[in-house]
Formats: C-alpha cells, structure tokens, sequence
C-alpha cells in the first residue's frame, strides 16, 4: 500500500526543471521486442487468449487453396467463402502469417510457430512450380464474368492496357495490396519466430516479378497504376532493401509514390476529404520507413503532417476515421456519426505509423492517441467470447456491432487486421531510448529488459483505476538510471510514488521522469485522476462525448439484438456532469439524473459493449434549445404522415425480403447501409430494377438520396421510358433528402404495376438509393 502524502502537482513544476534534474528524453527510441513482453490477467490478455483459439481453428490449406491452384498444384482444402472466394482471394493469407507470428512472440504458442512454418513450406512449393517467381492467390473477373488465375491482368498492365480503378485493376481487386499483406506476413515470421531462408526467397522471388512489371511501364503508367489501391507496397520493398541491401528494391520502392495523394501532403496540404481514408494510411507507414533508409526530409514531413491532420481534424473521440471507408472534410466529424464509422483497418495502421513518429522523437502526446485509438476502438472490435471482429465499429446511437462469422466465411479486411491487432497487446508498452524506461501504456503485465538484465512487473487495474505501479523485480546491472511514465494531455495532475513515498518528478514530453539510483525491488507509481469529462467533437461544440480518463463511456441503450426505434438520446441542462452519479466504481459505470432525453441512462465503458446497443455521441441543449428542437421535430413526423397516408407502395431497398417480394434484379449492384438507412447501387455497367404497385390517377416516385454522395449521374427508368436523369453532387451535405419523380399519368393508366430501374451513366455510380416510395399527388388547391 501506498503512504499517504500529497504529491508535487506536474503541472506545477517550474519550466526548465526536467533538465535542472538532468531528465530530458532521448533522442529516439525503441520498443521492448513483442517476445520480451507477456501480459498479466487483464482484458488484453484474454483478447490474445481468444485470438489465439481463433487462429487454431482455421484451416491453412483452405486459405492455400488458390495459391496451389493457380501454381498447377493439387488443393488441399475447400477454398473458404466471402472475400476468400471473391477476386480479392489470397489476401487473408499475408494476414494469417502476421497473426500466427505476432501469437508465437507474445506468448510462446509453439503450435502457431510450427503452422507458419507450414505455410512458408507451402508457399515456396507454389512458387517453384510457378517458375517465374510468381506465388499469389488473388483471382481475376473477366468481362463475361469468368473468374481465372489474376496473374492474368499483368502481361496486359505491361503492354500499358491499364485499367485502374479505386479498388479494381485490369479485373483484379487490389493484387499490389494483396502482395503487401503477404510481404508483411512473411517478414513478422522472421522477426518473431526466427530467421527463414525459405521467406526470404519467396519474398526476393516474388520481388523480381513486381520488379518486372514495373519495370515495363514509363513514370506516368505508373502512376495510373497506383491509383488502385497498392497498400503498403513501398513499405515492402523499402524493408525487403533494408534486409537485403539491395539498391533494387530500394529504387522500386521510391518509384511506388502515388502523387496525387502524396505530393499535396508533403506540402502540408489536407486534401484528404472524400477520399478512401485506409487506402492512403499505409502509403504514409511506406514513406515513413523510408524516411528511415534514406533520410529524405520531405518523407518525414508528409508521414508527420497526415498523422497530424488525421489524428486533430479526422477522428472520432475512440481514436478512429472515416465514415463508409472515405475521410470527410477537416473537423466535420458531427455530420458522420453513423452506423459506418471507424474501420479496423484505419486504426490499425494509424497505430503502426504512430509507432514509427514515436521511434524519432519521443513524445508523450502520440501515445495519448495510441492509448485512446487501442483502448477504445482496437479493444472494442474483438468479439470476446469467440474471436469475430467488426468491420465497422459503429458510433451512431442505437447501433450494434456486426461481427464477422464464427465459421471464418467473410474474411473482410478487418478480419486480416484484427488477427493481427489482438495478438500483440503487449508491443507498445515499454520503450528505451539511451538509458531512459518509457512506460507508454498501463497496461498489466511482466517484462524483460535486456539492456539492464531486468526483469519488469507492471501492475495496474487501469483504466478502472487510477494506479499503476512498476517494480524492479530483478535487476542484474543497476545503478542510475531515468524512468520515463506518461502523463496524459488530459490528466490535470498525477502523483509520482517510490517505494511507496511521494517524490518530485520532472516533466519533459509529456513525461513524468523519475531519475535515480535504481535497485533490485524498487517500484515507482503513478496514480492518475479518472475524472469524466466532455469532449466536443472538432468543429461542433454542441456535440459532445463523455470520456473517463483515456476510456469513452457510452449509454447503455440494451442487447444488441433487441430493437432501438427511439429518438437519439440528447443532454439537457446546464452543469452536465454534476448529474451523473458512479453505481459501480470499480467497473467505470454511472447513472445520470435528470440529464438525459428523453430519459435517463447508465453509462459504462464503451468497449466492453460488444453485445449490446450504444450512444456514445449526444447533443446538448439548454432548456430553451430543447423546447425547439422538440417543435421541429414533430413538424417533420408531421410531413412524413402525410406522405405515408398517400402512399401506394414503398421499397426498402437493401433489405432480403423487400427486394424479393418487389422481385428485385441486378447486376454489378450492391446493398449499403449508412446512418440507419438500407439502400443499394449499381456501378458502371450495373443496374437495379424492382417492380412496385400502381393505382390510376397523378402519382409521384421518389428516392430518398444522402447528401454528401461525391458527383455521380444515373437514369431512372420506369417500364424502359426515362423519366429523369439525376445527378448527385454533396448538395445537402449531413442530410438525407428525397427528390420527388411525377410520372406521366399514360406511363401508368391500366396497369397495376411498373418496373422501376436505376440505371449508371458510364464511369459513375448509381445511388447508392436509400428507398423508393410511390404515392398519389395531392389534389390540386382552386385559385
């Protein structure tokens, strides 16, 4: 037990004193190796426990179906289904590979090291066979819609036939991505389970491929080339030169530089809204390890800038961007809280790229960020029973998580990602830079420290509660030595401990530095305030978030698989947060009194909300502002009332049953769902069509449309006669609105129902349409 005392506040310290105490930070640093970490009991180390158990159920040559296939090798496994049995196969290989490493590193599993090495065996198999380097399992759409080997696509890409695309090229999704995905894999196995011969050649071999096809194309093929998404390509290759030494891949690894994207960053420009938001962030990891190599000045500035611009202007209060994958304007996020928000992917590579600012310059305030991004939102897209993972992690209120299937037939992205985030909880929390300890993260857990033959113990119940204390448990090479513990931006003030007495620290860098003559058995702590607070959203004051130390809080709107039809939950009032009262203070959880609208709440830690609904964003009001929006309100259901009573048939498009029961076809189509409301669109070459009711007289169609949508034109088209061309242009930007058709009465006398048709002009998108309603006109009013 700690002596009571009261503490120099750090806030107080005079400046100037870190370095009156000879504590200023180091230069730079580095991570504790993965292996040289194992989690104490804790909500982390039972994410790992069950990723693990995940891992072992799947099956390898499942996932190595194509790859043998393709290389003329008989299969050894049913191919799995959803992204794995779609064109974008293969890439959840390059995942799997990581996520068996980084669980071998993190805990010792033997069984996840002997099937990497499996799959290593497995890969170099297929790429002898395939003679040329060659070893991918992604597949390739030709335009009658046969599915082949996606080696296809690249004798044309060489001839400069380029078709490319957001996400497609020549047919084939993402192939450069993909081969990103399995670069890394092959790398984490050598790093965390040891050194492969056989990874390294398969990692050069396949190097010559790409090398080829590069090689074919003049600077601007290229850079068509580049605008489908690559993901890290230039990170591969920047560490297969920085493993190799040589020059090659160095050359093809400054040569993968998408201008259009990275020209305006370096430039310190944010012109990232309504662009894929994870398709750029491993562009910037790539940049940053190769700011690494070659120390180019105009590397680090674009890496820094974009995390910058992301991190303050581009994220929501869990830490995570984007809303349906694409950024918005800079501090909009208030008009993007849906049921889209935040994709695994995102975080996980803003994690990986905070690691790498972390690494040059220590400051505290990047792992402000890391701990709210990996608490709140990493942490909350684990399902903690079974191992799914969401996809989106959802923020608008009343929205439930969607986790991946327990059976492994989806294998979105975020499956990949998430296999790998929750197998290395313990990478981050301690650090070393000179003769300085970084402690990062509170994270419970045992630690070996190489340098000073230390064994480490860091206990904590954070963030339930404020302490955490650090002992030396063993320590072969004492002596004097700085101790660095982070102190949050948002913490006012935090008491420093040894041994149980309260001490001075100094601050630097968002550090508390506890410097002295360290011995074996000694412990420093730190006790940190977890006070709630509110946190307005960049941009809007009048949305707010209640955050508890580094945890978000949400309300508690009951199980995920009950119904929430209610009117979002509002704060009204003057001193909110004199109205919440703690139930449980061990587990963070609260009661408000007379706060919420339209009634009260509990509040507990939003990641542990994996089976139930949430708010987590609210707007405030006085009492005035309330009794308006109430008003407005109800002249809206008003409008919607009159609308319903005239209506003669309504399609929920998006939804199986509607879709069936309007006998709903489709090509190149796809069903969305964004902000509460089930829609659909057809790309380019695509259409959906559906039938609806019909009664005589003057009737108007109507499309309910999203007001942010990026420029696209389509026709609509009732029993094969146009009767509009709509454009979407962000006209109404935060705003659903529909847009009323009135048809012709001949296109609809005698009938009883009409074919409605939603057609793409070429090099657009139709929709996506958030539902179609047919109703009567009103009867015209007599002058």
């Amino acid at each position: 037990m700690l002596k009571s005392g009261v503490a120099l506040p750090l806030f107080a310290l005079p400046a100037g004193a870190a370095r009156a105490l000879g504590t200023a930070l180091p230069a730079s640093a580095r991570p504790f190796p993965l292996s040289a970490v194992r989690l104490r009991p804790s909500d982390y180390a039972h994410a790992v426990e069950v990723n693990r158990a995940y891992l072992l159920r799947l099956d390898a040559d499942r996932l190595l179906h194509n790859f043998r296939a393709f290389a003329g090798l008989p299969t050894k496994g049913k191919i799995y289904g959803g992204w794995e049995s779609d064109t974008i196969a293969g890439h959840t290989l390059g995942h799997y590979l990581s996520g068996l490493a980084l669980t071998h590193a993190q805990i010792g599993c033997t069984d996840c090291a002997t099937r990497a090495a499996y799959i290593v065996d497995e890969l170099t198999a297929c790429q002898t066979a395939n003679g040329d380097g060659y070893v991918a399992g992604f597949t390739r759409k030709r335009k009658d819609g046969t599915i082949v080997d996606g080696k296809e696509i690249f004798p044309e890409i060489m001839r400069g036939d380029i078709r490319s695309a957001g996400f497609d090229l020549n047919g084939c999704w993402v192939p450069y991505y993909n081969w990103h995905k399995l670069y890394t894999g092959l790398f984490d196995v050598i790093d965390h389970i040891g050194p492969s011969d056989k990874a390294m050649a398969i990692a050069t071999g396949l190097g010559g491929y790409i090398e080829k096809v590069f090689a074919a194309l003049n600077d601007d093929q290229v850079q068509v080339m580049l605008a489908c998404e690559h993901g890290g390509l230039n990170e591969s290759f920047a560490e297969l030169y920085a493993r190799t030494k040589d020059p090659r891949w160095l050359k093809l690894a400054e040569r993968i530089y998408h201008k259009k994207v990275l020209d305006p960053l370096t430039a310190r420009q944010d012109e990232l809204a309504n662009i894929h938001a994870n398709t750029q962030v491993p562009k910037l990891i790539g940049l940053a390890r190769l700011y690494e190599i070659t120390d180019r000045p105009d590397y680090q500035t674009a890496a820094r800038f974009f995390w910058e611009r992301v991190t303050k202007h581009h994220s929501y209060v869990i830490g995570g961007n984007a809303d349906r994958e694409y950024f918005a304007g800079p501090d909009t996020i208030a008009q993007h809280i849906t049921e889209q928000t935040c994709e695994h992917c995102n975080t996980y590579n803003m994690l990986k790229l905070t690691r790498h600012l972390f690494a040059w310059a220590p400051d505290g305030s990047l792992f402000d960020f890391y701990e709210r991004a990996h608490l709140n939102h990493v942490m909350a897209q684990q399902e903690p029973v079974n191992g799914g993972f969401t996809y989106m992690t959802p923020l608008m209120s009343g929205a439930k998580r969607e986790y991946s299937a327990l059976d492994g037939e989806e294998f979105w992205c975020c499956v990949g990602t998430g296999m790998e985030s929750h197998a290395k909880h313990g990478e981050s929390i301690f650090w070393e830079g000179g003769d300085t300890l970084f402690v990062n993260l509170y994270i419970p857990a045992d630690a070996t420290w190489a340098a000073r033959g230390a064994t480490l113990t860091l206990d904590t119940a954070y963030p339930f509660e404020g302490l955490s204390t650090l002992t030396m448990t063993k320590l072969a090479r004492g002596g004097r030595f700085p101790v660095a513990l982070r102190v949050p931006g948002w913490a006012k003030t935090a008491e420093l401990f040894v041994n149980g007495k309260p001490v001075e620290a100094a601050r630097a860098g968002g550090y508390a530095i506890v410097e002295r003559k360290w011995k074996a058995g000694d412990a420093v702590s730190i006790r940190l305030p977890l006070d709630l607070r509110l946190e307005a959203t960049p941009g809007d004051a009048q949305t707010v978030a209640v955050v508890r130390g580094p945890m978000v809080m949400a309300a508690d709107l009951g199980r995920a698989d009950g119904d929430w039809d209610k009117p979002d939950p509002a704060m009204v009032g003057g001193d909110l947060l004199a109205r919440f009262t703690p139930i449980a203070p061990g587990a963070a959880q609260y009661q408000t009194a007379g706060l919420i609208r339209p009634g009260d709440l509990t509040f507990v830690p939003f990641y542990r909300q994996y089976d139930r609904r949430s708010a987590v964003y609210f707007k405030r009001f006085t009492d005035g502002q309330w009794v308006a929006e109430e008003a407005a309100f109800n002249v809206e259901q008003a409008r919607r009332k009159d609308i319903a009573a005239r209506s003669v048939d309504v399609m929920h498009l998006g939804e199986m049953q509607p879709e069936r029961d309007h006998a709903l076809t489709s090509e190149i189509s796809y069903p969305v769902t964004y902000r509460g409301h089930t829609g659909r669109d057809a790309r380019t070459g695509g259409f959906f069509e559906f039938t609806m009711k019909v009664r005589p007289g003057p009737l108007i169609l109507q499309a309910t449309y999203w007001g942010d949508e990026g420029k696209r034109t389509f026709d609509i088209m009732v029993d094969n006669q146009r009767v509009a061309t709509q454009t979407l242009d962000r006209s109404r930007p935060g705003s659903f609105y529909d847009v009323d058709y009135p048809l012709p009465e001949p296109l609809t006398r005698g009938k009883s129902q009409i074919k409605v048709r939603f057609v793409p002009h070429d090099k657009n998108t139709a929709g996506p349409v958030f539902g179609v309603r047919l109703f009567t006109a009103k009867p015209a009013v007599a002058a």
